[in-house]
């Protein structure tokens, strides 16, 4: 039999925690073993991250108006209901759009969209010239589902999207038939064969949009461009158009209604625009960058974010 051992009791030594497989900088503290106490519980390590998963501090609750009132049902029924009869027509018609001539097939996308808009109750103001055309990376910053046919009226692209939008009712279902490059946000590992992806897109001709914040905002407030989108640009050798998207009210206070942020269902959204009064959304296209004008991805995120027009340049728009 083994002989119990006696005296005082053993020092147990715990460590820092880790993260990332080496332990953090400090020292080693030294306490005393309770047998009678519980196993320490570790840290749950943080999830993992990515250049396609940033979020977002805007939340419903914090940083979205309301527009609740009863006198606006009757009209935000009829808004909605128009909205839905024009997505479904959206839907049953592109099999056919898709056959048509792409001046033709862009010109019909161009007017669908804006009739959506316009159904919603929101009127569109735009400044700036023309988008070029042939392959084109088309980046903006991203406040609400009502940036998707905003963008759309600048030029028909293909859109850049998270996986999870493929899995929306009517919606995912046309954004797969509409040539959507779906992104898995948590693999980083994905991260280099997405940009190949969109690369070859532009190579081909085609336009691409993306929203290199990677999350939606309120518009009182936006993130920062992440950089991996524009390696695509660099590597295809095609300009990068920005496009600025503000959302304000008819007297031209900036309102956060039609933000889809944070845990925000996409119905709740729609029905807060629906419901508003007389919103606008101001759809500002900047100066294209050229391709050459930026040597690296980070100049080129820089620059899109941060341009401006020149002055003088160029004319306004209405819709």
């Amino acid at each position: 039999m083994s002989t119990p051992r006696t005296g005082a009791p053993r020092l147990s030594v715990m460590r820092r925690p880790r993260f990332g497989g080496e332990a953090l900088p400090g020292p080693r503290e030294a306490v005393l073993a309770d047998p009678a106490a519980p196993p320490p519980v570790t840290a749950r390590p943080a999830p993992p991250t990515s250049a396609w998963l940033p979020t977002a501090p805007c939340s419903p609750l914090s940083c979205v108006d309301s527009t609740a009132s009863w006198a606006a049902v009757p009209r935000a029924v009829a808004r909605l209901v128009a909205v839905l009869a024009l997505v479904l027509v959206g839907v049953a018609l592109t099999p056919l759009v898709g056959r048509l001539r792409a001046t033709a097939r862009d010109r019909w996308i161009r007017r669908w969209c804006r009739s959506v808009v316009r159904a919603t109750g929101v009127r569109v103001g735009f400044t700036g010239a023309a988008a070029p055309t042939g392959g084109l990376l088309i980046v903006a910053n991203h406040i609400s589902w009502l940036d998707i046919p905003l963008l759309a009226t600048v030029r028909p692209a293909r859109m850049l999207a998270k996986t999870e939008v493929r899995g929306w009712p009517v919606a995912g279902a046309l954004a797969a038939r509409g040539g959507t490059l779906f992104i898995e946000r948590d693999r980083l590992r994905a991260l280099p064969g997405t940009v190949e992806r969109i690369a070859d897109a532009l190579r081909g001709g085609a336009a691409v949009v993306a929203f290199p914040e990677g999350s939606t905002w309120c518009g009182r407030a936006q993130g920062h461009f992440r950089r991996a989108v524009f390696q695509a640009a660099l590597d295809a050798h095609v300009p990068v158009q920005p496009v600025r998207i503000h959302y304000r009210l008819a007297d031209g206070t900036a309102s956060t209604a039609p933000a889809f942020v944070g845990s925000d269902s996409l119905l709740a959204s729609v029905w807060r625009v629906v419901s508003a009064g007389a919103l606008v959304a101001e759809v500002e296209v900047l100066p294209v960058l050229a391709p050459g004008d930026h040597i690296d991805r980070r100049g080129l995120a820089h620059a899109a974010q941060g341009g401006r027009h020149a002055p003088g340049d160029p004319h306004v728009m209405s819709a």
